[in-house]
């Protein structure tokens, strides 16, 4: 272990010989059909049917990322778009053993993955967490993973940035940006400092060229461990819920407001049953600090609020007016009411197949929708249902049919089956409405 800055700068080789038997490479395998070119094209499918010309082809498509030991019993984290789609996977150990492995837990949300290998009581290496929140712009640190399939490849570089929000990589906007290349195939690899401690798990590059230009995102470990935590406990993610609106203070809002400088989260509307409410907040207050760090943004008070457990509490400072106030606020798990009443929807309509849940402050959560979204929300499709071939998705919320409101599952079971033959619907998609009519 190096003993002073000089001989960090002298050599990196003490810290990559006990961390780099932690670092891992994950393949991902999934089975994909293809058919003829002349597939779907309309002279063809007239005479061979909507299946198409030819016979479907199956072949295996691979993917591959990196991995981090975490837990010596065989617990990796990896990145989730390394394993999304896939069916079968193995990780090679940096001796290059293989062991399949297992997905614990998958969340899409945070891009992170938490696999489980079968080491027969094997103690494995593993690398400690550091806390991501102690890191500083300029601190050393090293990026190891599997560039581009060449082997394990370790490059070094600095800390550029911390708490970038803006990268529009995955829902929760917090990163560790650092200059250390990372190229594809780095992803799900660490990000370590100059004790051997993992800070980040790389996750993506700004590039234009697919190539590294010094511009590298790793997310904290910080949320790491607790997308981790999570799945070594309980199998699942509860994330704490504030059930907060809230925009930024802009420079207008700031000079409105009589504030010396644009800061904070301005509170624009609050669940009746949010902890932040029960915590003495109002609407109109500005949150500037959570435990004593600053929040500028919504994705930074996300993230303050992901990495806490439920239970916890955690101190608010906030404005109202001109005075400067503390709150303590417990976090607590989203309310699921009304209950979610999953559903497959039957019978002779479109969405024959389709399966629904009621949307509560638990369920909107789940799908990063506000707490105050109402209507029926699709949260799963049959393959080869109507609804896929007519474009239906995950995530779709039903608000009308027929022009009746369809606030809860029942409703909308109750207006499909009195549709006669055609159906109009009002479909919510992410920031878009879309109305549109089926006849049957």
């Amino acid at each position: 272990m190096p003993s002073s800055t000089s001989d960090v700068q002298l050599s990196f080789a003490p810290v990559v010989k006990r961390v780099a038997p932690a670092v891992v490479n994950v393949y991902s395998r999934r089975v994909v059909q293809t058919r003829s070119r002349i597939s779907g094209d309309p002279f063809f499918d007239f005479f061979f049917g909507k299946r198409g010309f030819g016979t479907p082809r199956q072949r295996m498509e691979n993917s591959l990322g990196s991995g981090v030991i975490v837990g010596d019993d065989g617990v990796i984290v990896t990145n989730n778009h390394v394993i999304a789609n896939g069916t079968e996977f193995t990780v090679v150990l940096n001796d290059r053993r293989e062991f399949e492995a297992e997905v614990i837990l998958a969340d899409e949300r945070t891009d992170l993955a938490v696999l489980c290998i079968d080491t027969e009581g094997e103690r494995l290496a593993t690398i400690p967490f550091a806390d991501s929140d102690l890191a500083e712009v300029g601190d050393l640190v090293m990026a190891i993973g599997n560039p581009f399939g060449v082997g394990q490849t370790v490059t070094s570089g600095i800390v550029s940035a911390v708490a970038r929000t803006q990268a529009g990589i995955s829902d929760y906007q917090f990163f560790i940006q650092t200059d250390a290349a990372i190229n594809p195939g780095n992803s799900g690899g660490a990000l370590v400092n100059s004790n051997g401690e993992l800070i980040g798990i790389n996750t993506a590059i700004y590039s234009r060229s697919g190539g590294s230009i010094g511009i590298g995102f790793a997310i904290p470990s910080n949320m790491v461990f607790s997308v981790v935590e999570s799945a070594t406990a309980e199998g699942v993610i509860v994330r704490p819920w504030l059930g907060i609106k809230g925009q930024i203070v802009s420079s207008e809002i700031a000079e409105s407001l009589g504030l010396a400088r644009p800061a904070g989260i301005l509170i624009s509307g609050l669940h009746p049953d949010s902890p932040a409410r029960k915590s003495g907040l109002k609407t109109g207050d500005i949150i500037i600090a959570v435990d004593d760090f600053e929040v500028d943004d919504v994705q930074s008070l996300n993230y303050r609020v992901a990495t806490r457990r439920i239970g916890e509490t955690a101190r608010f400072r906030y404005l109202r007016g001109q005075l400067e106030k503390t709150a303590s606020v417990t976090m607590m798990a989203a309310p699921e009411v009304p209950p979610r009443d999953l559903r497959v929807l039957e019978g002779d309509q479109p969405l024959r197949g389709v399966s629904v849940a009621n949307l509560s402050p638990a369920v909107a959560d789940e799908y990063a929708f506000d707490w105050d979204a109402t209507g029926v929300v699709i949260v799963d499709i049959a393959r080869g249902s109507f609804a896929s071939r007519y474009g239906f998705q995950k995530g779709d919320i039903i608000e009308s049919v027929n022009g009746a409101e369809t606030e809860t599952v029942d409703e909308l079971v109750q207006v499909l089956s009195q549709g006669q033959g055609a159906w109009r619907m009002t479909i919510r998609r992410g920031g878009r409405v879309i109305d549109l009519t089926i006849r049957g």
